[in-house]
């Protein structure tokens, strides 16, 4: 595994800056993996899993930790709005979820009061101990055949739109298979 400072220099480059999120999310994601026994994530890309729960800087940095991206499909994004990730070991089935503390805001002013907000944080989040800034318990994640990295399945159409849907994600209503969006499940209005 690399050093902090050196995950530090990488998240700042992959995120665009160094904020105190990407601290969180380097500190966050080396803990997961020291969990786990897992030393060299890009030695071992398919051997792990991550889900994150929040689409802020913290995700950014846990996906340059864990060697995880959407497009390799070992990054799952749970949309819940907490700063954790749950890393699971495909190799063993173990699985651990990371939360930040919400207390380690607090504990990072204390430790940086003559310091704004943001350099406080970053400062701290940097040398605080990992169980003053983190929660972990170890989970059980079932990762489905058809989420996993490296998945090859059958591809179907929508009876409605005529557009292809990947890995199991379709839906069936009335016999008929539909995309979720066909199905009602729409984040997205049709102009025309």
């Amino acid at each position: 595994m690399k050093t902090l400072a050196e995950y530090l220099d990488l998240a700042a480059k992959t995120h665009g800056h160094l904020c105190a999120g990407q601290v969180l999310g380097v500190r966050l994601a080396m803990l997961g993996l020291r969990e786990l026994g897992i030393d060299d994530p890009i030695a071992e890309r398919k051997r792990l899993v991550t889900y994150v729960e929040i689409d802020r800087c913290v995700t950014d940095a846990v996906a340059v930790v864990a060697n995880c991206r959407l497009g390799k499909r070992a990054l799952k994004f749970r949309d819940w709005g907490k700063v954790a990730a749950t890393f699971v070991d495909l190799q063993t089935g173990r699985a651990v979820r990371v939360a930040a503390r919400e207390s380690s805001k607090q504990a990072a002013r204390e430790m940086f009061p003559q310091l704004e907000k943001e350099a406080g944080q970053q400062k701290a989040y940097a040398q605080l101990s990992d169980e003053i800034l983190f929660d972990k318990q170890w989970v059980k994640v079932e990762v489905q055949p058809e989420d996993l990295p490296g998945f090859k399945g059958p591809r179907v159409v929508c009876a409605q739109c005529g557009e292809g849907i990947n890995f199991k994600r379709e839906v069936t209503r009335d016999g008929r298979t539909l995309c979720r969006a066909c199905a009602g499940e729409k984040y997205y209005e049709h102009l025309d």
